[in-house]
């Protein structure tokens, strides 16, 4: 019968071996375990083109079906009746919808492969706040939610790429209205942090269904669902904390989570202030 020894690296080397041939062969067990390593490695980074390529080749279409659904919308080719607009409505929503998954899975590939570039420059973060808040208003007003902004006067000027910090800033809030019940609250507030070196610190928080502590990690890794089943109310990627955090990273911050089951959760990310020239 095999015994668990049996299985052990080196464990087929019969012990009377010569110490020279007993090298050998282990030398022949490392190389072949890097070469499955090196194989492993090679298709995670054909996992990663596909994933690149394809979201790429989605966009184009999906850029092209929203765009003739929006000439129906604006009568551009003839009026509508109420329930053509409500349909043509639900297909630049589910447009848009997929566009998104779709450029995260994009962003991901990106960032897997070390292809993510920063455009660095010297930012205002109250005016990526205004930017993201207004672009979620509509939400904000479907599910009759209050959102209070709060800047303080004493954030400093931070170099940053605008377009992923709002990145971020958009995931964090979307998630903070899409997991928050109607009539509830969402908020986002940034305050200067740490005295010694100058750090922004941003916070998305909601008085929505919260994350227990077990939870705390997983939503932040790759794919992760907390209700992973077909039935569940939240859909998405599962991609779009991970990139959050990446992003956050790429900029030389952190971001994590503080929560409680059915009390709501708060996000927050730092982003160091760097001395401009």
């Amino acid at each position: 019968m095999k015994t668990r020894a049996d299985s052990t690296p080196g464990s087929s080397l019969h012990p009377s071996l010569p110490a020279e041939a007993r090298l050998a062969a282990l030398e022949v067990a490392h190389q072949q375990e890097l070469r499955e390593i090196a194989e492993l490695q090679a298709r995670d980074a054909l996992k990663t083109q596909f994933l690149a390529n394809i979201s790429h080749d989605l966009r184009t279409p999906l850029t092209a079906i929203i765009t003739h659904a929006e000439i129906l919308r604006d009568g551009l080719l003839g009026p509508l009746t109420d329930r053509q607009h409500e349909s043509v409505a639900g297909i630049i929503g589910g447009g848009r919808r997929l566009l998104e998954m779709v450029s995260e899975i994009l962003t991901y590939a990106r960032g897997s492969a070390n292809q993510m570039v920063l455009s660095m420059a010297p930012l205002a973060i109250v005016d990526v706040v205004n930017q993201v808040c207004e672009l979620n208003e509509s939400l904000v007003a479907r599910k009759q939610l209050q959102l209070d902004v709060d800047i303080s006067d004493d954030v400093p000027t931070v170099v940053g790429d605008r377009e992923k910090l709002a990145h971020v800033l958009g995931n964090l809030l979307g998630n903070a209205i899409d997991f928050t019940p109607t009539g509830g609250r969402v908020w986002v507030r940034a305050r200067a942090h740490n005295a010694d070196r100058p750090t922004l610190l941003v916070e998305v928080g909601d008085s929505g269904i919260g994350i227990a502590p077990e939870h705390h990690e997983l939503v932040f890794q790759e794919f992760a669902q907390v209700d992973a089943s077909a039935s569940r109310q939240h859909h998405g990627t599962g991609l779009g904390l991970t990139i959050a955090r990446k992003l956050v990273e790429l900029h030389g911050g952190t971001l994590w989570l503080e929560s409680v089951l059915g009390e709501g959760s708060r996000f927050y990310f730092t982003i160091p202030s760097q001395a401009q020239p």
